[in-house]
């Protein structure tokens, strides 16, 4: 009795000589430095493609299982999360949030940001547009990297664009927050932020002195 083997999902992709890659293992296509564990600047050096040390090969895989299983883990992520906006719970009109979870409830990314009263800001009762403060973009680790928070801000962007929001703002320091913000379509709109903060005393009030 013979029974027909399931098709290899990468049988179409060769290497540089032309062969097949191995049928056992998890192959996927290189379209940047990013899809290839060799290419070692790809994460903090941005180099236009003429600059880059290696020439990236067609694809890549990795042998390491550990490293495979978080891979395979990675999509079943990408594939399973739904991002979906929460309502009421007692919250202000004004708040937004979304939450990025698996079937099951899992919650693996947050987004939360306010609409902020420009009659406050600028002290007039004229008619202005309706603007958004961006509060945070969360992921929980183990789930990064994989488009979760992309999928946050598109769903951010999408309501925005429903209820006629026109422009969203918020202040960044940390430089991996930087990136995630430009290639969600940010652009720096001041180039001096100014962070402060109020500390109160955490410890227990001190006494008052005993009386002579």
């Amino acid at each position: 009795m013979t029974c027909a083997l399931p098709p290899v999902p990468h049988d179409d992709l060769r290497d540089t000589a032309g062969r097949r890659y191995p049928a056992h293992l998890d192959v996927w296509p290189v379209r940047e430095p990013k899809d290839w564990p060799g290419a070692w600047w790809a994460d903090w050096y941005n180099l236009p493609p003429p600059l880059w040390p290696l020439r990236l090969p067609p694809a890549a895989y990795e042998r390491d299982r550990g490293h495979r299983d978080r891979r395979r883990a990675a999509e079943r992520v990408r594939r399973d999360v739904r991002v979906r906006w929460v309502d009421g719970a007692g919250r202000p009109s004004t708040t937004w949030r979304f939450v990025a979870e698996l079937p099951d409830g899992t919650l693996l990314g947050e987004l939360r940001a306010h609409e902020r009263d420009l009659h406050l800001v600028r002290g007039d009762d004229g008619d202005r547009p309706r603007e958004l403060v961006l509060d945070g973009v969360l992921v929980a680790a183990g789930n990064r990297r994989i488009g979760i928070g992309d999928r946050l801000v598109a769903a951010m962007t999408q309501r925005m664009d429903e209820t006629g929001v026109g422009l969203v703002r918020t202040v960044v320091e940390e430089h991996i927050a930087i990136r995630f913000r430009s290639a969600c379509g940010f652009r720096v709109a001041s180039a001096r932020p100014l962070a402060m903060a109020l500390r109160r005393p955490a410890g227990p009030a001190p006494r008052p002195p005993r009386p002579p």
